[in-house]
């Protein structure tokens, strides 16, 4: 079972305010609410992994211990940094973030 906490949650605000307002290609409604499904959906698979990557970065690891990579394109990724809880399998989502905005 995947939890999102109120500041994830809070991101996927922000993704789709961000893309729907994107200076480089703003996107339309129907495509940027698409575009947050396909994070979430991500989202949604990480108890269904065998492998829990760890975080690296200090800026990630201030959110979580653990990371899930959604590559989705060539030049974007979106971090997806959550908490997991191995006995019971649930992964608690406590912040997204794409490399753009990762250093």
């Amino acid at each position: 079972m995947v939890y999102y906490s109120l500041a994830a949650e809070d991101d996927f605000v922000e993704i789709l305010n961000g893309l729907a307002v994107w200076e480089k290609h703003p996107l339309g409604h129907k495509h940027a609410m698409q575009y947050v499904s396909d994070i979430r959906q991500e989202a949604d698979t990480i108890c269904t992994k065998f492998f829990h990557q760890n975080c690296t970065y200090k800026q990630h690891l201030k959110y979580g211990e653990k990371i899930s990579v959604y590559k989705r394109n060539s030049q974007t990724q979106w971090y997806i940094i959550y908490n997991w809880d191995v006995k019971n399998r649930i992964a608690y989502v406590t912040k997204i973030l794409n490399n753009y905005l990762t250093y």
